[in-house]
């Protein structure tokens, strides 16, 4: 259990990159240096990982914390890898609010969100291939895109158009999956859809990051657009802006992309409140990984889980798509942001920088043109 905790701990202060990184240095660690997992045992867990909501790498640092030391492995392991980053953001956090205002914080900003655009944009560059394997998946993210802008439910689009996919796939082999049974529950998920602007509170905060975590796939960044419509539309708690800073914190630190939702729950609700985002974005995760652990063999060889976690993964990038033209108009603002822009294009897709760097570059530009 010390070695278990320890490594999680490391990765969870050193865990840079975003997740394919994460799950890369977790297979060094346990694979390759440690033989706790063997090749096939590790690419099981990260199939299965793959057919749930939540992010990712965290659900991978679960699965093998539950593996090698059972339940108290799977906690051990989840925390420790989730806490670093989460007291990490909630310093930043708390300098963003007590500084936030300064000319000097907005500068940084300035640079940084040109750049955050750009990351979403490899992001979505390198999940095309994989989510939109022919021409009836890609029409599938481009439904998701124009129904997000015309003001559909993310998360009827997300579900919707995943059973779309289950249904013709069983159509075309003659199977009946029994559709009219989720036809009245994905009704209901229309519904969050209605509500309007309403005062903050705590539990509003809790269960909204809580129904995010429970129904998100396609990783970190299609937290974005969850989060732009319930907490920027829906409920009106935040701004574009304040959600573009909530990325660059997200980027700029180690750990899990969805500790985002620690920052937003310290800027609305205080120390409180961001303990709470952060319960509600991961408590999810524990729970699917403890369901899911011992079906992985049948789950990965499921053809109704695979066609629904391929529906779901072009709806998610059609989803991510719309939410970073959304927040580009709120980065890309005059000829500087532009230029930095393309800066960072060119290091990350030519170079391939770490995205660490390219968010401190763009900082550090942005204050040097506050000198100006």
């Amino acid at each position: 259990m010390r070695e278990l905790l320890l490594l999680f701990l490391r990765l969870g202060f050193t865990a840079f990159g975003g997740p394919a990184a994460h799950v890369a240095m977790l297979h060094d660690e346990v694979v390759t240096r440690r033989g706790w997992l063997t090749q096939a045992e590790f690419m099981d867990l990260l199939g299965v990982t793959n057919l749930i909501p939540g992010p990712n790498s965290t659900e991978m640092m679960i699965h093998v914390g539950y593996r090698r030391a059972g339940w108290l492995g799977l906690l051990a392991a989840g925390l420790a890898f989730i806490l670093p980053a989460m007291l990490i953001v909630l310093m930043l956090a708390w300098l963003y609010v007590e500084y936030g205002s300064l000319p000097a914080a907005a500068w940084l900003l300035y640079g940084v969100k040109p750049v955050v655009i750009v990351l979403i944009l490899q992001a979505l560059w390198k999940l095309a291939p994989g989510a939109l394997k022919g021409r009836g998946l890609a029409l599938l993210g481009l439904a998701a895109l124009a129904l997000y802008f015309a003001g559909i439910n993310e998360i009827l689009l997300l579900f919707g158009l995943a059973l779309l996919v289950v249904a013709l796939r069983a159509a075309r082999r003659g199977d009946s999956p029994g559709l009219a049974l989720l036809l009245p529950p994905l009704a209901g998920l229309a519904v969050p859809a209605a509500l309007s602007v309403v005062a903050f509170s705590l539990p509003v905060l809790f269960f909204s990051f809580l129904k995010i975590g429970a129904v998100l796939y396609g990783g970190g960044y299609v937290l974005l657009a969850f989060v732009q419509a319930e907490f920027v539309e829906r409920l009106g708690w935040l701004t574009q802006t304040q959600l573009l800073d909530a990325i660059a914190i997200g980027q700029v630190t180690p750990g899990p992309l969805f500790t985002t939702a620690t920052f937003i729950g310290y800027v609305l609700g205080g120390l409180p409140g961001g303990l709470l985002a952060t319960l509600g974005i991961f408590l999810p995760s524990f729970i699917f990984v403890a369901l899911t652990h011992r079906w992985i063999e049948r789950l990965r060889h499921s053809p109704l889980a695979a066609a629904f976690l391929d529906g779901v993964n072009a709806a998610s990038l059609g989803l991510m798509a719309a939410v970073a033209l959304q927040l580009a108009t709120a980065s890309f603002v005059d000829l500087p942001t532009a230029l930095i822009g393309l800066a960072a294009a060119v290091l990350l897709f030519r170079y391939k920088v770490n995205s660490t760097w390219l968010i401190l570059g763009g900082g550090l530009a942005g204050w040097l043109l506050s000198l100006l």
